[in-house]
């Protein structure tokens, strides 16, 4: 389903300005804590009003400043699914998905066995909030939201007060049970991995605005905003001084890069991924620096090594070796140079 954002609110600290337009089932929003992003969301629900701007999914406008148009929560069909999921805490689980619906006695009880069984919470029904588990938990809030079919769900940082074993299993969950949920579902993270493995479009946000939209996948691969390439990991990011159309200086990584392809005219940064970097013993090559060991930081399935360019600022470069290269590094010692693939450089506005 299509949907359209164009809205405008002062905040204290700054304002937000979003425009978007997309039209995938699946978007999400990406941003440093403070950027806006929840109240972006609380926006689409109607529960925090735009200065100004439009608001529309699919046909439906459900704000428009011009036109006097602000539909209310209620009647906007969009689920909001909190952090904490707000169950009503002297509710059993059937009470808690029946309270949104309305109608005859009957249909209520036919849609509420409907959603326990589709979100698998059979034999679940009598019992209390406190008495099931995170995930009984995030299960009940969503039959609850979506018992009155929603055309837009609304995720906001949905498992950021779990640890990760728990996060990760919930994610998959949750997956599954959207499978055939045919609406759009917008989900807000400080998680650049969970965001990757939900979106098919991506909105990253800086300080209220719109710092990139567009393909998830391709924003990653290439981010071309410099708070965009934080925002979705990549570690080692330098000032950059054009020098030719094919060749500029990586000033905080102390080289000069050429390529092989046309650099942007407004390129103001360069970055590389920290497992893009490839090790080099003996005599540099192209795009090579010279780097020295400063610390390690030891992880599960890799390492990462914070290294210091010969030539550079004083900022360290983070490369990182996962498990299968651990033997070449201990037989051969620590490379004399990383290189910097030309093919995998971002250039960054």
């Amino acid at each position: 389903m299509a949907i359209y954002i164009d809205i405008k609110k002062k905040l204290e600290d700054f304002s937000i300005e979003l425009r978007l337009e997309g039209s995938s089932g699946r978007i999400g929003i990406l941003g440093a804590s403070g950027c806006g992003k929840s109240m972006t969301l609380k926006m689409l629900a109607g529960i925090e009003t735009p200065k100004e701007g439009r608001i529309r999914i699919g046909d439906r406008v459900l704000f428009d400043s011009v036109n006097r148009i602000n539909i209310r929560p209620q009647q906007r069909k969009v689920g909001y699914l909190f952090q904490n999921y707000a169950l009503f805490p002297t509710m059993t689980v059937e009470q808690n998905i029946a309270a949104g619906l309305r109608g005859r006695r009957e249909e209520k009880q036919k849609k509420v066995r409907e959603m326990v069984e589709r979100f698998g919470l059979t034999g679940l029904e009598k019992r209390m909030p406190y008495e099931l588990s995170g995930g009984q938990q995030q299960r009940t809030a969503l039959a609850r939201i979506m018992a009155y079919e929603p055309e837009v769900l609304l995720l906001d940082e949905p498992y950021g007060a779990l640890d990760l074993f728990l996060r990760e299993r919930l994610q998959q969950e949750l997956l599954e049970m959207l499978r055939g949920y045919e609406g759009t579902v917008i989900m807000v993270s400080h998680d650049r991995d969970e965001i990757y493995r939900f979106s098919d479009e991506l909105l990253v946000m800086e300080k209220g605005r719109t710092a990139i939209f567009g393909k998830c996948r391709e924003i990653f691969d290439n981010p071309v905003k410099l708070e965009a390439a934080r925002l979705t990991g990549c570690k080692n990011i330098s000032k950059a001084k054009l020098l030719s159309p094919y060749q500029l200086e990586a000033v905080d990584f102390g080289i000069v890069l050429h390529t092989d392809r046309r650099i942007p005219q407004d390129t103001a940064y360069v970055g590389v991924h920290a497992h893009e970097l490839v090790p080099v013993w003996g005599e540099g090559q192209k795009n090579c620096m010279k780097v020295q060991e400063k610390s390690i930081t030891e992880l599960h399935f890799e390492r990462q090594y914070h290294l210091r360019p010969e030539h550079g600022t004083g900022e360290s470069v983070c490369w990182s070796v996962k498990r299968e290269k651990w033997t070449e590094l201990k037989e051969r010692g620590m490379p004399d140079y990383l290189k910097l693939p030309e093919e995998r450089l971002l250039f960054l506005k």
